[in-house]
């Protein structure tokens, strides 16, 4: 069963991305590439550059 960030990423990811880069500046697109199959990388980018858990990425694209 995909979880619903999955779903969520699969689904609507270029809107995600730009949203997620309008709110953090510092992000690249180097650090929001996506391929399907690949979320545990995505999210392991995005915690080393923005200083987060996992969880709280996450939650917060879930909020997007």
């Amino acid at each position: 069963m995909k979880t619903d960030t999955k779903m969520k990423i699969e689904g609507s990811w270029t809107e995600i991305k730009g949203k997620l880069k309008q709110k953090y500046a510092s992000l690249t697109e180097d650090d929001l590439m996506y391929e399907e199959g690949q979320e545990e990388e995505l999210y392991g980018r995005l915690q080393r550059k923005l200083g987060k858990t996992i969880d709280d990425i996450k939650e917060e694209i879930n909020g997007l």
